[in-house]
C-alpha cells in the first residue's frame, strides 16, 4: 500500500499525467506481488468492456453536437433574458446557461469551455473584474457533472452497482440547489461591489423577451426532457438514451437550425474521440489501481478504521466529505470514483445511508475538486480563456467555495434533496 500511494503521489507531484500515475503505481504493485505484467492490460480491458460505459462517448458526442450546432448561443440568450436585468444578472445568466447546457453535455470541462468562451469576454466588457468573471464560469461549469445526464454519475453507477437512471433523477434537486445558490452569490457580490448596473425593464417587455428566447431555444430544452423522461418511463436505458441524444443533436443542429456543417461534423467527431480516449485511459488505469487495492485488502482495512473513529452516520459523512474534498484537490474525478467508491460506499450502507444519496454527496464533492487547485481542470480552462494566471482566481473563488461547502453539507444531511423523486 505504501508503494502504491507513494508512487502515485510522487508521479502526481512531478507532473506525470493522471492515467500514467495510476498505471505505474498499479504495475509496480503487481511486480511487488510477483504477478505477470501481462495481466495489467487484461485488467484494463476487462474494466472497459462494459455496456454501461458505452454511454460516455455518446454523451460526449451529443454535448459537442449541441455546442457546435448553435445550441449554446441560444441558451445564453434565454438565460440572459430571464435574469440579465438584475444587478449581477450577466454573471447569474452565465450560471443559468451552465445549468441549461449541463442537461445535454454531461461534462464539467465541456460546459466550462462552451459557456466561458462567450460569457467571460461579455462580462469583462460590462465591467466585471476579469478574475471574478472567470471564477463565475469555472464554478458554473461544475454543474455539467451534477445535473443529469452526467458522465461522473455513469461511472459511479457502474462502480457502485446502482441504477444510473436513479442517479440521474437524484441529481435534479442538488443541481438546482447548487446553481441557484451560485446565482444568488453573484447577485449579492455585484450589489455590494457595485458592478453590472441594473437595466430597468417593464414586466411586459421582460416576459416578451423570455417568450422570444424560449421559442428560439425550445428544441434544445426538449433534449433533457426526452432523455430523463425516456429513462424514467422505462422506454430506454441510460446507455440507449445517450444514442437518442446524439440522434437528436444531429437532427436539431444539422437539419432544423442548419448550423452544423460537414466540416463541423468531422471536427466534432474528432474532438469527441479524443475526449473519450482520455477518459477511458483514466478509467482503465484507475481500475487497475483499484484492483491492486482490493487484492491488498485496503478497502476492508480502511473501512474498519473509518467505522472505529466515525462513531455514527453523522461523523462518517463529515469524515467522507473531508476526505473527498482533499482528494479532489489532487486527483481526477473518474479516478477518484473508481478508487474510493469501493472503499466508502459499503461503509455508507453499513451506516444506513442510501448508495444513491451517498453517490450525490461524492459527486458534488468531486465537482468542488474541479475548481480547487492544484488539479482543478475547470480553473485551467477558465484561466486559459481569460488569459489569467491561476493565482488571480483564488480570491474570488474563496466566496464560491464557501457557498459550495454549505451546499455539500445540506445535500449530505438532508437526504430528501437526493431522494425526493425516487
Amino acid at each position: 500500500m505504501l508503494l502504491m500511494f507513494g508512487t502515485l503521489l510522487f508521479c502526481l507531484a512531478i507532473g506525470v499525467p493522471v492515467f500514467a500515475c495510476l498505471g505505474i503505481a498499479g504495475g509496480l504493485a503487481m511486480l511487488q506481488h510477483g504477478m505477470d505484467l501481462l495481466s495489467a492490460p487484461q485488467t484494463i480491458f476487462e474494466s472497459l468492456d462494459s455496456f454501461t460505459l458505452m454511454a460516455i462517448p455518446f454523451y460526449i458526442l451529443a454535448g459537442n453536437l449541441m455546442q457546435t450546432g448553435g445550441i449554446s448561443r441560444r441558451l445564453i440568450h434565454l438565460a440572459n433574458s430571464i435574469v440579465g436585468w438584475l444587478r449581477g444578472g450577466l454573471g447569474a445568466s452565465s450560471i443559468l446557461t451552465c445549468m441549461f447546457f449541463a442537461t445535454m453535455s454531461g461534462s464539467s470541462s465541456a460546459t466550462t469551455a462552451a459557456i466561458g468562451s462567450s460569457m467571460i469576454p461579455a462580462m469583462e466588457k460590462k465591467g466585471y473584474p476579469k478574475n471574478f468573471a472567470a471564477a463565475c464560469v469555472a464554478v458554473g461549469g461544475e454543474l455539467g457533472a451534477i445535473i443529469p445526464p452526467s458522465l461522473t454519475m455513469i461511472v459511479y453507477g457502474l462502480v457502485a452497482n446502482v441504477s444510473i437512471g436513479s442517479m440521474f433523477i437524484a441529481g435534479i434537486l442538488p443541481g438546482l440547489l447548487v446553481g441557484v445558490s451560485l446565482m444568488v452569490t453573484i447577485v449579492l457580490v455585484a450589489t455590494v461591489r457595485g458592478f453590472d448596473d441594473v437595466t430597468p425593464i417593464r414586466a411586459g417587455a421582460w416576459l416578451g423577451d423570455i417568450y422570444t428566447a424560449l421559442k428560439d431555444s425550445i428544441l434544445a430544452l426538449l433534449m433533457p426532457i426526452i432523455i430523463l423522461g425516456g429513462i424514467y418511463s422505462g422506454i430506454f436505458t441510460a446507455t440507449e438514451a445517450s444514442v437518442v441524444a446524439v440522434l437528436y443533436g444531429l437532427l436539431v443542429g444539422g437539419f432544423i437550425y442548419r448550423e452544423l456543417t460537414l466540416r463541423d461534423l468531422a471536427r466534432t467527431f474528432i474532438d469527441s474521440a479524443i475526449m473519450t480516449g482520455v477518459i477511458m485511459l483514466i478509467v482503465g488505469c484507475a481500475a487497475l489501481f483499484a484492483y491492486m487495492l482490493t487484492l491488498n485488502q485496503v478497502p476492508q482495512t480502511f473501512g474498519r478504521f473509518i467505522v472505529e473513529i466515525a462513531g455514527g452516520p453523522i461523523g462518517f459523512l463529515l469524515l467522507a466529505n473531508l476526505l473527498l474534498f482533499v482528494a479532489g484537490m489532487f486527483m481526477e474525478a473518474f479516478a477518484l470514483i473508481i478508487i474510493l467508491v469501493p472503499i466508502l460506499a459499503p461503509i455508507a450502507v453499513q451506516f444506513g445511508i442510501d448508495p444513491i444519496h451517498f453517490g450525490m454527496i461524492m459527486i458534488v464533492n468531486i465537482c468542488i475538486g474541479m475548481v480547487t487547485p492544484p488539479v482543478g481542470v475547470n480553473l485551467f480552462i477558465a484561466c486559459q480563456i481569460a488569459n489569467l494566471p491561476i493565482e488571480k482566481l483564488l480570491r474570488p473563488l474563496g466566496i464560491f467555495l464557501a457557498v459550495l461547502i454549505i451546499d455539500v453539507l445540506l445535500i449530505s444531511y438532508i437526504p430528501w434533496l437526493s431522494m425526493a423523486f425516487l
